[in-house]
C-alpha cells in the first residue's frame, strides 16, 4: 500500500502545521511518499530577490531563522550539513544573478532552493517525532520534464527510465516543482506544480492513492471568487477534473489528473484540519449514472477567432507550428477547433493584438468576435442529454454552444451580467447555498 502525500504552502504556515502532518502521516497505513512545497510565502520572497539580487543580503540569514524556528535543531542534525549547502546554493545564486540578471540557469537553482529547504525542514522534524524519514531531490533522483528551463509537465516515459526507486524507500520527502530539463539543467513546473509532481510520482511507483492536503474543502462547484457559496463535490471523474482545472478551479494544477487518468490510481483532496466527511472530493474514473452537473467554469473576456485556410495542406502545415509560436508567447488557446477550410480558437481578449501578429505569419489575417464569458457546465453526460440541457437554457439565458465532450457543455455569453448568470446557473443545478452581498 504506497500513498503519495502533498502538502502545499498553506500548510506548511507554522510549526503546528509539521505537528499536524506528522499525526496524518502517522495513521497512514502502508508506505507513505511525502511531496512538499516551499514553506508559506517562501517562493515569493526568492521571486523578489532574483529581480533585485544586489538589494538581498539579509535574505540567506532570514530563511535560515525561519526554516530553523520550524525545525529546531535541523542546523545541528544528520542533515544539518545539506541544509547549510542549500543556503550557500541560495547565496551563489544570487551573486551570479547579481553580475548577470539574465542567467536563468541561477534563477531556476534559486527559486528550487525553497523547496530543498522545507523537504529538510519536514523531514528532521518528521524525524523527531519518531520516524525514519530522508529527503530527496527531485532532479537527483532521475525525474524528467518536458522542457528547458520552464515545463509543462514530467516526462513520464523518461522518468521511468532514469528513476532511482531505491532513493524512494522508506518514507522520502521529496521536492515538489522542479526535476531535469530536456538541456540536463534543473526546470521548474509552473506555480501550483507541485501537486502535478506527486501525481507523477504515484504514476511512476504505481501508487494506491494521492492525497492532497489543502487548506480548502475539496473542489468547489463554483471560484468563490464570485461570491457564490457552495460546498465541495463529493466526487468527480478525471475528464471532469480535468475540464474545471482548466478553466477556473484554483484548487488543481491543469496537469495534476492526467498522470492518474491513464491508470486509475484515485486522487483525494483534503483539508489538513477539517475532518474527511466535510472537506473530501475524491477524482477517479468517469462515471455516467444520472446526468447533473456537478460543476462551473467560467472564463472572462474571450475573443473567438476564426482563420480562414486556403488549401488543406496548408492548415496541415501551419497548425501546429502557430499553436506552438502561440505557446511560446504565453498565449493560452481556450478552444480549439479545425476543420478543412478553418481553424477556430478561442483566447484572452487581452492578447488579441499579439495573437494577431503571431496568426498572420502562418495564415489570413483572422475574423474576431468577443464574448463577455466562456462557460462550462461540467458533469459527464450523452450527447442527446447535452442538446436537451442547452435547448432548455440557450434561448432563456442568451447563450450560444460552443461546443459538447463527454464531461462538458461549453457555451458562449454575450452582453450578459454574468454574476447573475452564475447565480441563476448555480441555483438551477442546485450547487448554490447562500450568497455573499
Amino acid at each position: 500500500m504506497i500513498t503519495v502525500h502533498k502538502f502545499g504552502g498553506s500548510c506548511l504556515r507554522d510549526s503546528s502545521d509539521l505537528e499536524r502532518i506528522s499525526q496524518v502521516i502517522k495513521q497512514t497505513s502502508g508506505q507513505s511518499i511525502i511531496v512538499v512545497s516551499a514553506l508559506w510565502g517562501t517562493t515569493d520572497r526568492l521571486l523578489r530577490a532574483s529581480h533585485e539580487p544586489r538589494y538581498a543580503g539579509r535574505l540567506v540569514h532570514d530563511l535560515e531563522e525561519q526554516h530553523l524556528r520550524f525545525s529546531p535543531g535541523l542546523a545541528e542534525s544528520n542533515i544539518g550539513h545539506l541544509f547549510s549547502n542549500v543556503l550557500n546554493g541560495i547565496e551563489k545564486s544570487l551573486v551570479e544573478l547579481a553580475v548577470n540578471p539574465k542567467n536563468n540557469v541561477a534563477k531556476n537553482r534559486l527559486l528550487a532552493a525553497g523547496e530543498r529547504l522545507s523537504a529538510l525542514v519536514v523531514s528532521h522534524f518528521l524525524n523527531t517525532m519518531g520516524m525514519s524519514t530522508h529527503p530527496v531531490g527531485a532532479e537527483d533522483i532521475g525525474l524528467r520534464l518536458n522542457g528547458k528551463g520552464k515545463a509543462p509537465t514530467v516526462d513520464l516515459e523518461s522518468s521511468r527510465k532514469n528513476l532511482n526507486l531505491s532513493a524512494l524507500q522508506g518514507t522520502p520527502i521529496l521536492t515538489g516543482w522542479f526535476g531535469q530539463g530536456t538541456d540536463g539543467e534543473l526546470a521548474l513546473l509552473g506555480r501550483g506544480g507541485s501537486d502535478h509532481t506527486a501525481t507523477a510520482i504515484a504514476n511512476l511507483v504505481d501508487a494506491n492513492k494521492v492525497i492532497l492536503w489543502k487548506d480548502v474543502a475539496g473542489v468547489l462547484p463554483i471560484n468563490p471568487r464570485w461570491g457564490i457559496e457552495t460546498t465541495a463535490i463529493n466526487y468527480l471523474g478525471y475528464g471532469e477534473a480535468m475540464e474545471l482545472s482548466r478553466l477556473d478551479t484554483p484548487v488543481l494544477h491543469p496537469a495534476t489528473v492526467e498522470p492518474l487518468a491513464a491508470v486509475g490510481i484515485p486522487l483525494e483532496i483534503m483539508h489538513l484540519y477539517q475532518e474527511r466527511e466535510f472537506s473530501q472530493t475524491i477524482i477517479g474514473p468517469d462515471i455516467h449514472d444520472e446526468y447533473n452537473i456537478k460543476g462551473i467554469g467560467c472564463l472572462t473576456s474571450v475573443a473567438y477567432l476564426s482563420i480562414e485556410t486556403l488549401s488543406l495542406e496548408e492548415q496541415s502545415k501551419n497548425f501546429g507550428q502557430l499553436l506552438v509560436d502561440l505557446a511560446t508567447e504565453g498565449i493560452t488557446c481556450w478552444h480549439i477547433h479545425s476543420q478543412p477550410g478553418e481553424v477556430k480558437i478561442i483566447i484572452s481578449q487581452y492578447e488579441i493584438i499579439q495573437a494577431i501578429q503571431i496568426i498572420s505569419k502562418h495564415f489570413q489575417t483572422p475574423k474576431v468576435d468577443t464574448y463577455d464569458a466562456m462557460i462550462s457546465l461540467v458533469g459527464n453526460g450523452t450527447e442527446d442529454e447535452q442538446l436537451m440541457l442547452f435547448e432548455q437554457l440557450g434561448n432563456r439565458l442568451g447563450l450560444e454552444l460552443l461546443s459538447q465532450s463527454p464531461h462538458s457543455v461549453r457555451l458562449l455569453a454575450k452582453e450578459i451580467n454574468i454574476n447573475s448568470l452564475l447565480v441563476e446557473l448555480s441555483e438551477l443545478f442546485n450547487l448554490c447555498n447562500t450568497l455573499h452581498q
